[in-house]
């Protein structure tokens, strides 16, 4: 792959004022991130894995941990950016965290432009980011700065956890690796057409790696499978980084009716094999098929949505219609429940 030499020197000037994130920066961290409740459940997620430093160097596409480059003035870290890889890393990256002094907007671009940089000088394709709508800020920066455009939203709203679940037990069972074509096809399908060519996934992104075990979230995958034809007409993922707050992610077919209800009770089930007190919460996509009609019915029902965030993209594939229109540190890529608990995958 040839790599465009414009992304190689503006990696090598940003260089000057960005490294890696060093165990010896756990001080300065700390102080950074004072605001989180959860700052040490992250600290030792981002900087205590002992494979990062030689994740560091090994090809993009054989990435499967988040790295974190830090931003120094003299002795004083300025900012701070994470970068996750998809399970097809040279396909899409997201910029997963991003911490800096407030209003001080040329430092968080200079992180953005450090991170898309270096990752395409690599030989990445795409990032993509979520930035919450409450941060219109750093979102012109985005668009106006880095080159991202606004494609929709998600939404996370919080679910009163039922006393009584009903639900047909004979209708799911765990998700295994042979799913992962059925799967991705599945999420494909449910995509609206104009964002297919942003958005679209393939087998390997669902996929179980042997490196599982060192994701800094627990995830539970099920399917939605007919007994008698064997067709599956949805999927289950259930998420959570600190075994209190979890978020459910359904994907399914816009051809088969799903008694949602049935999933929120089949959600509660799996959760209380593992944890008696918890939160829930329901992840809805603007940009797949039943998007709208999810928000719909909660809003109907009362969920409390805690909160929204804007997907932007920096993608070459274009959208085949018009573009959505849309404490002392700002913060990105946080979900939140509504006692400002974080409860981010």
């Amino acid at each position: 792959m040839v790599v465009a030499p414009k992304f190689i020197l503006l990696y090598n000037l940003l260089m000057s004022r960005i490294r890696k994130l060093y165990y010896f920066d756990r001080k300065n961290m700390q102080e950074m991130i004072s605001f989180l409740n959860n700052r040490d459940a992250y600290i030792s997620r981002i900087m205590f894995n002992p494979l990062i430093p030689l994740h560091h160097l090994i090809p993009l596409k054989f990435k499967f941990l988040p790295e974190s480059y830090v931003l120094k003035d003299k002795k004083e870290i300025k900012g701070l950016i994470t970068i996750a890889p998809s399970k097809s890393p040279l396909k899409r990256l997201e910029i997963q965290r991003l911490f800096f002094d407030e209003n001080c907007y040329e430092d968080a671009e200079e992180l953005i432009q450090f991170a898309v940089s270096k990752y395409k000088a690599s030989g990445a394709i795409s990032f993509i980011v979520r930035v919450d709508d409450n941060l219109p800020d750093l979102l012109r920066l985005f668009v106006a700065k880095c080159g991202f455009s606004q494609i929709s939203y998600e939404r996370l709203w919080k679910i009163p956890v039922p006393e009584k679940i009903e639900f047909n037990r004979k209708e799911y069972r765990e998700f295994r690796n042979s799913d992962s074509a059925t799967v991705s096809s599945l999420y494909n399908e449910s995509l609206l057409p104009h964002f297919r060519p942003l958005l679209s996934s393939d087998a390997r992104e669902f996929k179980e790696t042997i490196f599982k075990g060192l994701s800094y979230f627990s995830e539970y995958k099920f399917v939605i499978e007919d007994k008698k034809s064997k067709n599956i007409s949805g999927y289950i993922s259930i998420k959570t980084s600190d075994n209190e707050n979890y978020i459910l992610d359904i994907i399914q077919s816009s051809w088969v009716e799903i008694d949602i209800n049935a999933v929120i009770g089949f959600g509660v089930s799996q959760i209380r094999k593992r944890q008696k007190n918890f939160n829930l919460f329901i992840k809805t996509k603007k940009y797949t098929q039943l998007g709208e009609k999810y928000e719909q019915l909660f809003m109907e029902h009362r969920f409390e949505c805690v909160q929204n965030q804007i997907v932007l993209t920096n993608s070459s594939a274009k959208i085949i219609k018009d573009k959505v229109r849309s404490g002392r540190f700002t913060i990105l890529n946080q979900f939140y429940d509504g006692s400002g608990v974080n409860v981010g995958i």
